[in-house]
């Protein structure tokens, strides 16, 4: 038990009708919501209770770590893997037909994570490549109208460090606002990244991509299995990133940072003891709150952290086998978990 929690909030496991790997989660609002995962499964709410689960045909080898809703008709899937294996999917009635936007037609590429501005502006982080003169830089992909993607320059983006990468945990190592995840009203060129392995460095822009800006962090790194795997923003300057070693999930830290600069620097959190966390999510328009606390995901608990209260910590179904990996956070407060063998979890 973490020495901050002082409370249990309610959390509901949802029936999935699925046994998949889930890692990916949307929810558009408490009724309306799609998660993904292993074996191209999808999966779909209209009601908040009832799941609906499917494969996209062609894609049974996939493995969906990524997928941002729009609607109960609008959604978009980013499956993760090795060259072809990672692929952009859409769909605009409901899952009955899903168009496929782009296959990484590199062999060295792997897609991380997806993220949207808004229906029409989005971007894929992918893990270091070679560019044009043999240095690493990490893949950015965009849309400017929601369906062709292309490759940014990476012209001024730092180079990768050896040994440096993204994870691609919970489709969370990337973060923009005017998201449907941050709950902003407009798109404003802000994208941030977290990265780890040999190092665990921040990397952003506040003109889409066109220039870049790199901090190192104090959160752990060295093994390849280790560093920044989830960060969010609520705004332009407040920001949280989670990570730690999920190979060594009870490690403690550090794991959990915050900046109030915009991510230029980090101040590493107080709350002890930390585990492996693989995902945070800001809380979304909660009436009379000034400021938004954040939920952030470990592998058998969610740790609420909440302005208005004492940190709460939520458990999970571990002694069943069931572990948390991704989380979206509900607008007017609350949030969706998912994790392994189809668990669905409605945190109040």
């Amino acid at each position: 038990m973490l020495a901050a929690s002082a409370a249990f909030a309610q959390t509901q496991i949802l029936t999935s009708n699925t046994t998949e790997s889930l890692r990916g989660v949307s929810a558009v609002s408490r009724l309306l919501a799609w998660a993904s995962g292993t074996h191209g499964t999808y999966l779909r709410t209209t009601d908040g209770k009832h799941w609906a689960a499917s494969q996209v045909k062609g894609a049974e080898a996939l493995d969906f770590r990524g997928v941002v809703a729009f609607s109960a008709n609008e959604a978009f899937l980013m499956s993760s893997g090795p060259g072809e294996q990672s692929r952009i999917y859409h769909t605009s009635d409901a899952g009955r037909h899903w168009e496929l936007q782009f296959t990484n037609g590199n062999p060295k590429g792997f897609f991380d994570s997806i993220a949207f501005w808004d229906r029409k502006h989005g971007v894929v982080l992918g893990d270091p490549i070679p560019d044009e003169s043999g240095k690493l830089k990490f893949e950015i992909l965009a849309t400017d109208n929601g369906k062709n993607w292309r490759a940014l320059s990476t012209a001024n983006m730092p180079v990768a460090e050896e040994g440096e990468g993204a994870f691609a945990a919970s489709n969370r190592c990337l973060a923009v606002l005017g998201s449907v995840v941050n709950n902003a009203r407009a798109h404003d060129g802000n994208l941030w990244f977290g990265t780890g392995g040999s190092v665990a460095r921040v990397f952003h822009s506040g003109d889409t991509g066109e220039t870049w800006q790199v901090t190192n962090t104090p959160m752990v790194h060295g093994p390849e299995s280790a560093g920044i795997f989830s960060i969010a923003f609520r705004d332009a300057i407040h920001g949280v990133m989670a990570g730690g070693d999920y190979k060594r999930p009870e490690d403690d830290g550090p794991n959990l940072a915050f900046t109030e600069d915009g991510g230029k620097t980090w101040k590493l959190s107080a709350v002890r003891p930390q585990a492996y966390f693989s995902a945070v999510a800001y809380e979304r328009g909660v009436s009379g709150s000034a400021k938004s606390g954040a939920f952030i995901v470990g592998q058998d608990f969610i740790l609420d952290l909440q302005p208005r209260h004492k940190t709460r910590r939520i458990p999970g179904r571990e002694a069943e086998g069931l572990i948390f990996n991704a989380i979206s956070a509900y607008p007017g407060g609350g949030a969706l978990a998912v994790g392994s063998k189809g668990l669905i979890a409605a945190v109040h």
